[in-house]
C-alpha cells in the first residue's frame, strides 16, 4: 500500500498516539474539547485523527518536537500527517 508492499501498513500503539495527538493539539493551541464542544471536532473526525498518527513513521521525530524546550504555541511540522487538520480546526475555533 503505501510503503509500495501491498500490505496495510502496521499501526501504532493506540494509547500512544492518542497522547502524542493531544501533546501535538496543546502544543499548536488547538483545544480539542472545545472544539468538540463547538462542533468542529465530532468522534469520529477524532478517532480518525488517532488512527492517521497511528500509521506515522515519524513517531520519534514528533517526540523531539514534542520535547523541544518551548512554551510557544507554534505550527505543526510539516512531517506530521495531521498538521492540515489540525491547522483548520485551529482556523475555525479562531473565527
Amino acid at each position: 500500500m503505501a510503503d509500495g508492499t501491498g500490505r496495510p501498513p502496521v499501526l501504532g500503539a493506540e494509547n500512544e498516539h492518542y497522547w502524542l495527538v493531544q501533546r501535538m493539539a496543546k502544543a499548536t493551541g488547538v483545544d480539542l474539547v472545545q472544539a468538540m464542544d463547538d462542533g468542529v471536532l465530532t468522534q469520529k473526525d477524532w478517532a480518525g485523527i488517532v488512527t492517521r498518527c497511528r500509521t506515522c513513521q515519524w513517531t520519534e521525530g514528533c517526540d523531539r518536537w514534542l520535547n523541544a524546550p518551548t512554551e510557544d504555541i507554534r505550527d505543526l511540522p510539516d512531517t506530521c500527517l495531521n498538521s492540515t487538520r489540525l491547522a483548520r480546526i485551529r482556523t475555525k475555533l479562531e473565527e
